[in-house]
């Protein structure tokens, strides 16, 4: 790869670390909002709990990932909020990104793209008017 490519690759790296790290602290603390479709016949109090009436929400399960290292949004025993919130974020560009790498290599060493080292023929690298002119020569030589 080229010394341009590999400026271009880092550098969206590092801009995608740093929204991840802290610009993801500044974000929605309610990023799904509320479903007004869950929420016909509900009561909701003015920091958005669910207080009264008779509501499908209340009938609500946690996911089944709730307990995992980095569910809601946070690392799981890191104490401040911030920290972990960015933490999670980093950490998640950084495994898309190595599976989005992973990806590739393994598509070039499939052999899914040509390289320089390829070999050519010389009507194959020809411009198309010598590239006739050596089809011809060669159809005569037989």
């Amino acid at each position: 790869m080229k010394n341009r490519s590999w400026a271009f690759l880092a550098g969206g790296l590092l801009v995608a670390l740093l929204l991840a790290g802290v610009v993801s602290n500044y974000a929605s603390s309610h990023p799904d909002g509320l479903d007004s479709s869950l929420l016909k016949g509900c009561t909701v109090d003015a920091d958005d709990n669910i207080v009264g009436g008779s509501c499908p929400a209340q009938q609500a399960r946690d996911h089944e990932l709730a307990d995992s290292p980095l569910a809601d949004y946070g690392v799981r025993g890191v104490r401040n909020s911030f920290v972990s919130t960015g933490l999670s974020g980093v950490l998640g560009v950084l495994v898309t990104f190595a599976i989005g790498a992973g990806g590739f290599w393994l598509l070039r060493r499939r052999g899914g793209t040509p390289t320089d080292d390829d070999a050519t023929t010389p009507a194959e690298s020809a411009t198309p008017a010598e590239g006739d002119a050596a089809a011809s020569r060669a159809g005569t030589a037989s």
